[in-house]
């Protein structure tokens, strides 16, 4: 059988996106700048995994985690330009699923 040779970015992209739970924060942060309990309380996720997930988004480069000097304290997580430029890709998997599945 011959090996298929896949790009290598394109295999990092999808074993990025296709992690449990990474897609669905992406999708929920195209609303734009959200506080951590506001992503945590849109989708049955604990938020020990859901902290892993931002930090792997933030250091990707994808996701912008702003702490704000208020009392309480205010940190809110937003798509940067690289993440926003996932918002096709997202739209049209939304799109494929409302039609096939």
């Amino acid at each position: 059988m011959k090996e298929s040779a896949l790009c290598p970015r394109l295999a990092k992209s999808m074993d990025l996106i296709g992690k449990r739970w990474m897609g669905l924060i992406l999708y929920q942060l195209l609303d734009g700048p959200q506080r951590f309990n506001e992503i945590e309380s849109s989708m049955p996720i604990s938020g020990r995994l859901l902290s892993e997930r931002l930090k792997e988004l933030e250091k990707e480069g994808i996701v912008e985690r702003h702490v704000y000097t208020e009392v309480p304290v205010r940190v809110e997580y937003t798509l940067t330009e690289k993440g926003q430029g996932l918002k096709g890709a997202i739209d049209e998997i939304e799109n494929w699923s409302k039609r096939w599945l």
